[in-house]
């Protein structure tokens, strides 16, 4: 089977001489289709900078990237590139939030008939079918994630990369948007790769967890996640796994003192 995501030996260097920064270092990793990869690790250990090159904004320094076994190099390839969100919505507070979400149809040139009806698919499936004529402030924190989820799932790719898109929820929203993630994951088929530095919320998501070391970035561990689904954040056995991987993680910042 061909992997939806695959790293071989990924390097990146920023800069040059003696104020290079290496960080990744040598990164081999095999996302599987319809696969849920979280990511963990210290600040700084190159888990954006990850995602960013697997969603083609920047080029590794050493390395290859294949999405669904091709290069994202070239027309052809930017076209399957992965769809990528962030912690902040970064919504046009101008537009509606039906026009938000149609907004990646319309730079791809999708008719507007066509980029209404797809708009109103994707806000029912976030349940926010009704707010189509809001504006982005009028939502709480939690409803404009929705829509930025809507928004990025209008690229219709099969893989989803999220930049810890929850972190700056409370503890009850997030929750909510765990079940509303994972209930949209099971019925799209997609693969995600998920970055997050909260423990609990990777085995609360995740089939694998995958560390990062402390800057230079390097695959130091991965833990299968063999637990049931649907999972409690807060369930013994989540909590249990969950302390064991942040054991591992503490000796990790502490081996590279901070």
């Amino acid at each position: 089977m061909t992997a939806a995501v695959a790293l071989n030996s990924v390097s990146k260097v920023y800069g040059h001489g003696p104020r290079a920064l290496l960080a990744l270092d040598r990164i081999s990793l095999a996302v599987q289709p319809g696969e849920f990869v979280c990511l963990v690790g210290a600040s700084g250990c190159g888990k954006s900078t990850l995602l960013s090159l697997v969603a083609g904004l920047d080029r590794p320094s050493a390395g290859t990237i294949l999405v669904g076994g091709r290069s994202l190099s070239g027309d052809a390839g930017r076209s399957q590139a992965p769809g990528l969100m962030f912690q902040d919505p970064a919504l046009f507070p101008w537009l509606t939030v039906a026009a938000n979400v149609e907004l990646p149809l319309r730079l791809r040139g999708v008719p507007r008939p066509e980029r209404q009806r797809r708009s109103a698919e994707l806000l029912d499936t976030v349940h926010l079918g009704e707010f189509g004529r809001s504006r982005p402030h009028e939502l709480s924190g939690g409803m404009r994630q929705r829509v930025a989820l809507a928004r990025t799932l209008a690229l219709d790719t099969p893989v989803l990369l999220m930049d810890e898109p929850f972190g700056a929820l409370d503890a009850m929203t997030r929750d909510l948007l765990h079940d509303e993630l994972e209930r949209i994951w099971v019925e799209r088929k997609l693969t995600i790769v998920f970055v997050t530095h909260n423990v609990r919320e990777a085995v609360r998501l995740a089939d694998r967890v995958v560390l990062l070391s402390s800057r230079p970035g390097r695959v130091v561990w991965e833990q299968p996640v063999d637990l049931p689904r649907p999972r409690r954040i807060d369930s013994a056995a989540a909590a249990t796994l969950a302390a064991e991987i942040t054991d591992r993680l503490r000796t990790e910042v502490a081996r590279h003192g901070g």
